[in-house]
């Protein structure tokens, strides 16, 4: 098994009501985050995500949102390819800062054999995602995206 910790920022110029809106409507993140292929709503709080960046290969897997305390933080656990947990943290300010971890392993074999030699590349691919989700965001605010790590 291969473990993942990952850590991202995002600073907006945006308020955070608008930017909270945008990230608690999972369903409709394929319309402006680039990589995000689908998310279909299984059921209450239960979505099936498939995420295709760089590396071509469709990553799939199911995310249950377990605690939400709007408008700062979501949490979920995911399951499928990909396995672990998730938490958005939003804070209020002149800008509004956006923090995800993301922390989970891999659940396919070949993914965890090739972890051995394509870590480095599965990072490299979540980082851009990732900044693909930040610029995606600040394009739908009409904000501009201050910062992002």
């Amino acid at each position: 098994m291969a473990d993942y910790r990952f850590l991202t920022t995002w600073v907006l110029d945006a308020p955070l009501d608008p930017v909270w809106e945008a990230i608690h409507d999972v369903a409709r993140w394929p319309e402006w985050w680039r990589g995000v292929e689908s998310v279909e709503e299984l059921g209450q709080d239960t979505y099936r995500h498939v995420w295709r960046s760089v590396v071509p290969y469709p990553v799939r897997f199911e995310v249950h949102v377990t605690r939400v305390e709007k408008p700062r933080l979501i949490e979920a656990t995911a399951t499928g390819e990909l396995a672990g947990e998730g938490r958005w943290r939003l804070w209020d300010g002149s800008p509004t800062v956006v923090t995800y971890e993301w922390n989970v392993h891999t659940t396919r074999r070949w993914m965890n054999l090739a972890a051995v030699i394509a870590r480095p590349v599965f990072e490299w691919n979540h980082h851009a995602v990732m900044r693909n989700g930040g610029e995606g965001l600040a394009e739908r605010l009409g904000a501009t995206l201050l910062a992002r790590s």
